[in-house]
């Protein structure tokens, strides 16, 4: 992949090489015809080239012999060839979209270096919500998006964009399928969305595939195929209203803790039961999470089971997931606690 992209910048390049190469010639032509005719040093010579040619009109280095002012003349002239030329490569290239494909190369090497990212698959109203939300969480974020309209305004406001059908097995691959911590996929199209989850659970099993679904059938055939989170745009917003009915104070907390400097987090730890057996041996005496100043361990989920309020006395498992809350200096004291046991990407 690396040297496939190597060999289409290099062919991208190939277009300027007329251009430069007839400039770099007439810089040396011009340099050497002042050295020859005028005797001037080479700085001096150089130096005539460049005002002669871009008409900056600064005035002779020195008075010019006749010879001197034949020079002069052909530099003039050759300097118009190359500048008519370069502005009709510059017109053509620009017809044929050279800029917008040179730019989509820039973005697809980005994407290479891109980990632990989150990939939204869809910039329609529910994708655009989502990535402003994690834009204010400073989560590394790239779009798949094959709308040419929707991938500038999302370029406009800052975000990565992949103008890529993203049904497509390389199209997850080229967006990192296998380095992302998430996908989430907000197609219009409940076949679409089952399409890319079925494709990143085959590509990446350990990626967390959140999907969008407008009815309960595609719900369930989403799951199916290996979502982890399902999400109906109707049934989340009514029982959002339901609970802003029943209870105002929790969604109100919600709300709160989404401009706040807290945040909930889980920690999913690995499945090696000799990793977690070795954590437990040398750390007895500091597996509790309820010191001073730590975030806050609001729940733990072991075996589907969740528990809340959990004890101090916590029996660490392979797969145990732990919800914590609080900032995210705490949080990450908590990670970097945990580090030698939490899955990849968890």
């Amino acid at each position: 992949m690396k040297k496939l992209t190597s060999n289409k910048y290099k062919g991208y390049l190939k277009v300027w090489a007329a251009p430069t190469t007839l400039l770099i010639f007439l810089f040396f032509f011009g340099a050497l015809g002042y050295r020859l005719t005028e005797g001037w040093d080479w700085g001096d010579c150089l130096w005539m080239v460049l005002i002669t040619i871009t008409t900056i009109g600064f005035g002779e280095v020195e008075v010019l012999s006749s010879a001197g002012r034949i020079i002069t003349f052909l530099i003039i002239g050759g300097g118009l060839f190359v500048v008519q030329l370069t502005l009709q490569r510059f017109v053509q290239l620009s017809e044929l979209g050279y800029f917008i494909k040179l730019e989509e190369l820039r973005v697809r090497r980005l994407i290479r270096r891109m980990k632990n990212h989150v990939i939204i698959c869809g910039y329609g109203r529910t994708g655009k919500e989502i990535a402003e939300q994690l834009k204010t969480e400073n989560i590394s974020t790239l779009i798949i998006e094959n709308d040419l309209r929707r991938k500038t305004e999302a370029e406009d406001k800052g975000f990565n964009v992949l103008l890529e059908d993203a049904t497509m097995d390389e199209t997850l691959l080229l967006a990192g399928i296998k380095n992302c911590r998430s996908l989430v996929v907000t197609l219009p199209s409940d076949a679409a969305n089952l399409y890319v989850v079925l494709s990143a659970k085959a590509l990446n099993k350990n990626c967390r595939l959140i999907a969008r679904a407008a009815t309960e059938e595609a719900a369930n055939k989403l799951k199916l195929a290996g979502a982890n989170a399902v999400i109906s745009p109707y049934v989340a917003a009514g029982r959002t209203m339901a609970a802003s009915a029943l209870r105002p104070i929790a969604v109100d907390f919600i709300d709160l803790l989404a401009g706040s400097d807290c945040e909930i987090e889980e920690f999913k730890l690995t499945k090696n039961i000799q990793k977690i057996n070795t954590f437990i041996k040398e750390n007895q005496e500091e597996i509790e999470f309820s010191k001073k100043g730590e975030a806050l361990l609001l729940a733990t989920k072991d075996s589907g089971k969740l528990r809340t309020n959990p004890t101090n006395q916590i029996k660490l498992s392979p797969g145990m997931i732990f919800i914590f809350l609080g900032s995210q200096d705490q949080l990450m004291d908590i990670r970097e606690r945990l580090k030698d046991i939490l899955m990849e990407g968890g």
